[in-house]
């Protein structure tokens, strides 16, 4: 019997919270003035910034450290019955799964970034649908060597993360935490 179309949009979100909290990191630890060195050294490629000076050590390290904390509790919640049935597996991997997909996600965002400078698009500046996706096939990507990926759950997850992106973002717009609604 196939599950419900809710429930598998649930566990599909589950599965995400690491890269979502990789992702939202380096806005959160902003104000953090710890590693504050951009990962290109602020060098140029053919007179273009790599990534450009927004991209920092802070928000790599502190993202891969969210993703990992968040599938640690990921880890522990298992064992209370509705956590093991929102997720795909069991987390004994947590670690290695955390690194993976917080290391994923940001570097599906850093790609995304170099391309953005490449074409002159200023940090912050909409770049969709890759704003809302880089970070997903990120850290998908990054996983499949330890967690049964199937095109389902990539195109589910691509498509549900598109939305929520962006409407978490816009809510982050309003509250005054982000500056762009992108």
């Amino acid at each position: 019997m196939a599950e419900p179309i809710l429930v598998f949009i649930l566990k599909i979100i589950y599965l995400m919270l690491p890269a979502y909290f990789a992702n939202m990191a380096p806005v959160i630890v902003k104000k953090i003035n710890l590693f504050v060195v951009p990962i290109d050294f602020d060098n140029q490629f053919y007179n273009k910034p790599i990534l450009g000076k927004n991209k920092t050590f802070r928000g790599l390290i502190f993202g891969i450290v969210f993703a990992i904390i968040i599938t640690y509790l990921q880890f522990l919640a298992y064992d209370i019955g509705s956590f093991r049935n929102l997720s795909f597996f069991d987390y004994e991997n947590w670690l290695i799964f955390g690194f993976l997909m917080g290391t994923g996600a940001l570097t599906g965002d850093l790609v995304k970034s170099f391309f953005k400078r490449r074409l002159e698009i200023d940090p912050g500046k909409k770049f969709v649908p890759f704003d809302q996706t880089d970070f997903v096939i990120g850290g998908l990507v990054f996983i499949m060597p330890v967690f049964d990926l199937t095109l389902k759950i990539f195109i589910v997850s691509l498509i549900l993360s598109f939305i929520l992106h962006i409407i978490v973002n816009h809510i982050a717009f309003y509250l005054k935490i982000r500056k762009e609604k992108w």
